[in-house]
């Protein structure tokens, strides 16, 4: 289904570290809670939004939004699309249970790790391989968190190579089958990890206490959050180790969960009213497909939202 709304979009730009980008920031109409998640090589972007009854969705900039959600279900989250348009996300269903789920070519599936009593699919690539996490034990409390990747109802624990078998989440994949994610040495700790091949690379950056990865591009780049010092949240590029914070403007928390082979990123910052705004990134300059956008410029769309902690 096609939603169709005024929605004033606005672009700026923001430095970061290692240059000028510009940012376009997205509000679903009528809500103060919007999320922008993932985005795919042509551009396309996965989100949802309301902070209550959350609505899943996929924007084809500059202002074409469709809704997307799993049939039947409570509450939706589409959290990461691969070039092809395929999804992944996050259903609650009716009796309050969390599941994964994939959306590939219009048919959606169910994907549960079995013996397992919560599940969410985060990532997904070309090859419509997803990633995620499952819980056997009782998720409230950040307990038995398994982090791992999916493809053809076949799981295979990445929670495993983690030190010691942490609580852990694997959210961004690319087409080299490349992760990334993070685990929780305690409940008040978070360290960012990179899986290639196997092999477990940690992600610090600025030596911040608290950090999480949550995409990755197809020439490595990683985005995701991190913690500072005085206990603000801020995001992150990691280009070949090199680290760069990023906040737009206005911002007192910043998320970034999804980058595309192209530089472009999204997410999300909470403002001083407590509302989150979802936003799009680009290197300067702009790709052709955001050109069009200038500040203040009301168009066609809607944006829609999603929460994670």
């Amino acid at each position: 289904m096609r939603l169709l709304f005024l929605v004033a979009l606005l672009m700026s730009g923001v430095a970061l570290e290692a240059g000028t980008i510009n940012v376009l920031t997205v509000q679903y109409p009528g809500d103060t809670f919007t999320q922008l998640l993932g985005i795919n090589n042509g551009g396309t972007i996965a989100g949802f939004h309301g902070a209550t009854t959350a609505s899943g969705f996929t924007l084809s900039l500059p202002n074409s939004f469709t809704s997307s959600n799993y049939p039947g279900a409570a509450q939706t989250m589409v959290t990461a699309i691969n070039s092809g348009g395929n999804t992944a996300g996050i259903y609650v269903d009716g009796g309050g249970t969390t599941h994964g789920f994939a959306d590939i070519g219009g048919t959606f599936e169910t994907i549960d790790q079995p013996g397992t009593v919560f599940n969410q699919a985060l990532g997904i690539n070309d090859g419509n391989v997803t990633v995620g996490y499952s819980s056997a034990i009782d998720p409230a409390g950040m307990v038995g968190q398994m982090a791992y990747s999916q493809q053809g109802g076949v799981f295979t624990s990445i929670n495993a190579l983690l030190p010691a078998n942490q609580n852990s989440q694997a959210v961004g994949i690319n087409n080299g089958d490349d992760v990334v994610g993070f685990y929780m040495p305690t409940s008040t700790t978070s360290v960012g990890f990179e899986d290639i091949g196997g092999t477990i690379t940690t992600i610090d950056p600025f030596g911040s206490a608290f950090t999480q990865a949550l995409g990755i591009s197809g020439s490595g780049e990683i985005v995701g959050f991190y913690t500072d010092g005085g206990g603000v949240q801020h995001g992150y590029t990691d280009i070949n180790g090199v680290f760069s914070s990023f906040d737009p403007a206005g911002s007192t928390s910043t998320t970034i969960n999804g980058v595309n082979n192209l530089g472009q990123f999204v997410g999300f910052y909470t403002d001083v009213n407590d509302d989150t705004i979802g936003f799009v990134a680009s290197p300067s300059p702009e790709p052709a497909s955001l050109s069009l956008m200038g500040a203040g410029v009301l168009l066609l769309g809607a944006g829609l939202l999603f929460k994670r902690r």
